[in-house]
């Protein structure tokens, strides 16, 4: 008669060893235009960060981002999406951007995404595989981990810097480059188009897209179009 119970515990060895042999998924999140204020820790550029070989262009977007604090009222509030006092505190914020105190990325983006995760809530496991599995784009810093330490800043991957143009153009190269290890396997990309225009999905082992679509009437026909804050 055959011994069932040895079959039962080769089956679970074998889907442990398959768990083991493939890796988690890479999941691509936007950052959020909410941000905690303040902080603790040291400023970013004494602090340990994902992704080093982004170094030289995390110093070139905050130059052009500094210098553009000096632009006339007009033109700095397009460039920073806000106006009056909402402007006024983004400058005043971007000004010390370099010198700022920062806090975990995870706890200073506060927008509908990260309020809905709730990351100080989840087990300690679960966070693990957060810190392990997402990358967030930014506008400023290309992209960081979850446990990165980040300064509060106001710049969209869409804003036009003078002399530097559109961050999303802008790290296009280097950002596929530094993705290009982590994104080797399965990739689940919940980026909008604006930030997911900043990398190169070409790199990934197989990219999942994930878009939430909306039934409207336009010119008298009904057509599905991407409502890109219901990704968040």
């Amino acid at each position: 008669m055959a011994d069932r119970s040895s079959d039962r515990s080769s089956d679970r060895s074998r889907r442990r060893g398959y768990r083991r042999l493939v890796p988690a998924p890479l999941i691509l999140l936007p950052p959020s235009e909410g941000k905690a204020a303040g902080g603790d820790g040291p400023r970013w550029a004494d602090a340990d960060q994902s992704f080093p070989d982004l170094v030289d262009q995390r110093r070139a977007v905050i130059r052009a981002l500094v210098e553009a604090m000096g632009l006339p009222t007009e033109e700095r509030s397009k460039l920073l999406g806000v106006k009056g006092a909402n402007a006024d505190e983004a400058t005043a914020t971007n000004l010390v951007v370099d010198s700022a105190a920062t806090r975990p990325a995870i706890q200073r983006y506060t927008g509908v995404l990260y309020d809905a995760l709730d990351y100080p809530s989840l087990p300690a496991k679960v966070r693990r595989g957060v810190d392990r599995q997402v990358v967030i784009f930014s506008g400023l810093w290309g992209a960081v981990r979850p446990t990165d330490p980040i300064p509060d800043y106001k710049l969209k991957m869409g804003a036009m810097l003078p002399g530097l143009g559109r961050p999303a153009r802008f790290w296009k190269q280097a950002l596929t480059a530094a993705l290009a290890d982590a994104a080797s396997g399965t990739v689940w990309d919940l980026l909008p188009n604006e930030h997911s225009a900043a990398w190169n999905p070409a790199i990934a082992g197989r990219r999942i897209r994930v878009r939430f679509l909306d039934d409207v009437e336009k010119d008298g026909e009904r057509t599905l179009v991407t409502v890109s804050h219901w990704n968040k």
